[in-house]
């Protein structure tokens, strides 16, 4: 019988458009889930290149590789640099509007 090789699947090998991006953080940001929301900015950061990030917001790679894990605790101000160098924006709007009600 012949074995199948598996990999583990990095969803940083898909994001490749600003579009995938906002796409994929922004269903993190739906579910709410902090170390979620941390992992998916990681994951994007990983698919721009983790070094291009850091040169762009003016901060560490190593500090940056820690605070985007799903363990991460990174400021807000870290976190809008961060978001800001993958060219996407966060926008605020009702919850209300969102589910429909």
């Amino acid at each position: 019988m012949a074995t199948t090789q598996t990999r583990p699947w990095d969803p940083a090998e898909h994001l490749e458009t600003e579009e995938d991006m906002a796409a994929y953080l922004n269903v993190a940001l739906e579910d709410g889930d902090l170390s979620l929301i941390m992992a998916a900015l990681g994951d994007i950061a990983r698919a721009r290149r983790m070094t291009k990030v850091a040169q762009e917001t003016g901060l560490g790679r190593e500090s940056l590789y820690k605070s985007l894990s799903s363990n991460g605790n990174p400021e807000f101000a870290t976190v809008l640099k961060v978001v800001h160098s993958f060219g996407l924006q966060l926008r605020v709007t009702s919850a209300a509007g969102a589910t429909g009600d």
